[in-house]
């Protein structure tokens, strides 16, 4: 099910062009939120071309859960910079960009509404797809990062942690004291383990540079927006600090965007829900609704500054960061944190797999179904996600029409 091109042995997938070509497939197809695009990044990079042992990736997305910014598309980023540069960042940020950006640019401009011939069966059955996507990441991260009592018990405490205390701070909190946990209690099993390689192509030299840069921007901007008057610097000062003050992925930024758009005019209410509840239905980051936002308010050249914006600061932490990160990855203390930092983390996924996952997809019998046949589709018989998405969409085609 899956094309020649993803049966190539990774070593001669390297190039941009290459990392541009597979997260451009990816931006196409991977519905479900931030959740779902970790379960289908590793299901592209650890679990069929190996780019990344499943400890690095574990330890590369406990990074991007501490840092500012959209979690998932820094993930992307990250392993596009460890593969192949700066270059490779780029292209892995603008190929999972660019398809949910360029509808929301459309929808912005005028275009007709995706997919209104088929109604509205075909987004249930995405988000029944992206049920199983998740279900699938899930269990094989659990299976990893929790294989002893103590790091199941942490990653239950996360999930009971955030269930108990929505929001940033309960999130944050929950990796914190996992990490916590984790120095304290796993030295033993951080002794055994390996942590595998962490691919850096930045020095620390870049990655001081990218820090001060972030902070310049974000100081900078603010006072560069009060100067004048001009639509594209109001707009880069916007959108860079709904990116750089943000924890907790997309739907967390909505108040920070809102609150620059609505009351200044630049975007009406009503245009605001309506352009959110467009980027739910589509592939890719849900940042990519600052495409929306950007171009309902100045056109094409606007949407463009609202997009580098807001994806800008979450790219400069990862490069400023990740140099130091591989470093103080492999002492055995910080693996150990590391270790109840990833036990955290599952719980935290299990958490956003039930709300809003589940709860947002599956409502009566048929539902579960569905889900349950793609699961196996991904699971058992190790069908292309990408099949298993379209599959998803014409079920939900047949049971809107039934």
């Amino acid at each position: 099910m899956s094309d020649s091109r993803e049966d190539v042995p990774a070593r001669s997938q390297g190039g941009p062009l290459d990392v541009l070509w597979i997260f451009l497939k990816l931006g196409c197809t991977s519905f479900g939120g931030p959740v779902a695009h970790l379960g289908y990044f590793r299901n592209a990079f650890v679990e069929r071309r190996g780019w990344l042992s499943e400890a690095a990736y574990a330890d590369l997305v406990a990074l991007c859960q501490f840092l500012p910014g959209p979690a998932s598309s820094q993930v992307g980023f990250a392993i596009g910079l460890g593969r192949a540069g700066i270059p490779g960042a780029l292209a892995a940020w603008l190929g999972f960009t660019l398809p949910s950006a360029a509808l929301m640019l459309a929808f912005a401009l005028g275009v007709g509404a995706v997919g209104d011939a088929l109604g509205g069966g075909w987004i249930a059955g995405l988000k029944l797809a992206a049920v199983a996507v998740v279900a699938n990441a899930l269990l094989g991260m659990a299976r990893t990062l929790c294989p002893d009592r103590s790091r199941a018990t942490l990653a239950v405490a996360a999930l009971c942690t955030v269930v108990a205390l929505p929001g940033v701070w309960g999130q944050v909190g929950a990796i914190l004291a996992a990490g916590l946990a984790g120095r304290l209690f796993l030295r033993a099993q951080a002794r055994e383990s390996g942590h595998g390689d962490l691919p850096v192509s930045v020095g620390r030299t870049t990655a001081i540079a990218c820090l001060v840069l972030f902070f310049l921007l974000l100081g900078g901007l603010p006072l560069a927006a009060a100067m004048g008057q001009v639509q594209a610097v109001q707009l880069l000062d916007a959108f860079y600090r709904a990116g750089a003050l943000v924890f907790g992925g997309g739907h967390v930024v909505l108040p920070l965007l809102q609150a620059e758009m609505v009351p200044t005019g630049l975007v009406g209410a009503e245009t605001f829900l309506a352009g959110y509840g467009a980027a739910q239905a589509l592939p890719g980051p849900l940042f990519s609704f600052s495409a929306f936002l950007g171009g309902s308010a100045g056109g094409v050249v606007a949407s463009l500054v609202a997009l580098g914006a807001i994806f800008l600061p979450g790219c400069l932490l990862v490069i400023g960061t990740l140099p130091f990160w591989a470093r103080l990855r492999a002492r055995t203390d910080m693996r150990a944190a590391l270790m109840g930092v990833n036990a955290g983390v599952v719980g935290l996924l299990a958490a956003a797999f039930y709300d809003p996952v589940w709860t947002s997809a599956v409502h009566r019998p048929a539902d579960v179904a569905v889900a349950a046949g793609a699961f196996l589709l991904l699971a058992v018989w190790k069908v292309s996600p990408v099949f298993v998405v379209g599959l998803g969409a014409v079920a939900g085609i047949l049971l809107g029409a039934g």
